[in-house]
């Protein structure tokens, strides 16, 4: 995670399941949390997307779970781009879920892209959002794919 966007989380009693562990949904919750995060950091808005009418959408996310997380814990989640199309309509990102002492409590994998939000179609993203993708942080197993 040495250049990956990093935002930290605090687990709430409301998060903890049954097994008074944090529940799974809480996991891809985070995750989208904190992509939403840096597209805000970085100067995409809800506001700005609405206005280019575009919007990111999820394709499918996977999570592996290795270590509980409790109620109280306060974690990091990093953000990485895995892989993109060259055009940015397409891509791939990599969440790691890290405890205080650093030890890797789940990773979740996200792929996604970018619609046309009044035609309803996947598009390439305009010029803004392409330079936020440019400048996002790159997983060391990086790849662009066709």
């Amino acid at each position: 995670m040495n250049n990956a966007y990093i935002k930290d989380f605090e687990f709430r009693w409301s998060d903890v399941d049954a097994n008074q562990h944090v529940m799974h949904s809480k996991y891809y919750e985070a995750a989208a949390h904190c992509r939403m995060s840096f597209l805000k950091d970085h100067g995409i808005t809800m506001e700005l997307l609405k206005s280019l009418s575009t919007g990111p959408i999820l394709f499918r996310e996977e999570c592996i779970f290795r270590k509980e997380l409790y109620g109280g814990e306060i974690i990091q989640v990093s953000f990485e781009l895995l892989k993109a199309k060259r055009d940015g309509s397409r891509f791939s990102a990599i969440h790691e879920f890290k405890k205080k002492d650093g030890s890797l409590s789940a990773t979740l994998y996200a792929d996604l892209a970018w619609m046309d939000t009044v035609k309803r179609k996947l598009t390439a993203p305009p010029s803004e959002v392409m330079k936020m993708m440019e400048d996002s942080p790159k997983h060391a197993d990086f790849i662009y794919i066709d």
